[in-house]
């Protein structure tokens, strides 16, 4: 199977756009999904939607599906078929990345007993003023990492009497997938700039028009 997210890879002029744009817009995702000073979950959703964005800049329209069912759980978007996962985080650790977003702690075992990788995926760090990037790992790379851990080791479930919302791969799985000979990476120098954003302005400027 051709793998085409490597193409991006390979895009120098696509390689420097990402790493002077992708900064750029995931501070305005951000500042879009903050409140008093505090970022809220959603913000997980709108960086989705930038890396899809990108998917579909690179690939065209037509060869990039966002329509997923939500009983897809891991599937964020397809790229000419393929499915594909977009995992994100913030800091310098790599623990926290959600597999599955659910607050019974029977159906995170029930995930723990059942889970397999199935589809390649896009991770991207952000660490402001410091390191982080964007990856991808395919899933022959997660298969691999998996089967030499143990699914008891790459995957961490949430604590008895805890409500953390979900089942995670573990720090340690993701190190791992990281590491990898066959992960691709770029480079990424989180600044962030003086933007003046009002989230207002946009849905006012809805209601001035005729």
């Amino acid at each position: 199977m051709v793998n085409h997210l490597i193409e991006i890879f390979k895009d120098e002029k696509l390689v420097d756009k990402i790493k002077v744009r992708l900064p750029h817009l995931f501070q305005l995702a951000e500042l879009e999904s903050s409140r008093a000073g505090k970022i809220g979950m959603e913000v997980g959703s709108v960086r989705e939607r930038i890396v899809a964005a990108l998917l579909i800049y690179k690939f065209g329209e037509k060869n990039v599906e966002t329509e997923i069912p939500i009983t897809e759980a891991e599937v964020d978007v397809k790229l000419f078929g393929s499915p594909i996962s977009i995992k994100t985080i913030t800091g310098q650790s790599f623990g926290g990345v959600k597999l599955v977003w659910t607050v019974d702690a029977q159906k995170a075992r029930e995930f723990l007993q059942n889970y397999q990788p199935t589809s390649d995926m896009i991770f991207v760090q952000i660490n402001w003023n410091n390191g982080g990037g964007f990856y991808h790992i395919p899933l022959e790379v997660q298969r691999e990492v998996f089967k030499k851990m143990g699914r008891q080791k790459y995957i961490k479930l949430p604590k008895e009497g805890t409500n953390p919302r979900g089942a995670e791969m573990s720090k340690e799985a993701l190190e791992e997938l990281i590491k990898h000979k066959d992960t691709k990476n770029i480079e990424i120098d989180w600044k962030k700039q003086k933007i003046d954003f009002d989230p207002y302005k946009k849905w006012v400027d809805y209601w001035r028009e005729d």
